[in-house]
């Protein structure tokens, strides 16, 4: 499956005709150049399970940081990162999956 029709139906799975009024995941773009992704995870099985900050620095183009704030997983990645980034939230997501 690819990235984005994983994006599509973890999207899907959380709307409920409340949580989609609230909440959602914002993609955007960093003027150093780069990218934002944001994922709500408030009122979702994610909301109270650890994740651990990742930061990875390769290069001033190539990087990637991602934290879980305040009921949601904030990440910031270099212009060529974007997809690394929802690959790992993913991820963290499979890893942690409600049983």
């Amino acid at each position: 499956m690819s990235i984005i029709k994983w994006l599509e139906e973890w999207y899907e799975s959380n709307c409920d005709d409340l949580w989609e009024h609230a909440y959602g995941v914002i993609i955007d773009t960093l003027d150093n150049p780069g990218w934002r992704l944001r994922f709500d995870i408030i009122e979702t099985p994610y909301e109270h399970i650890v994740f651990d900050d990742v930061i990875i620095k390769r290069t001033d183009t190539d990087w990637i940081h991602c934290r879980k704030k305040d009921g949601y997983i904030d990440c910031g990645g270099g212009p060529k990162n974007l997809e690394e980034m929802l690959e790992l939230v993913k991820k963290w997501m499979d890893d942690n999956k409600p049983r």
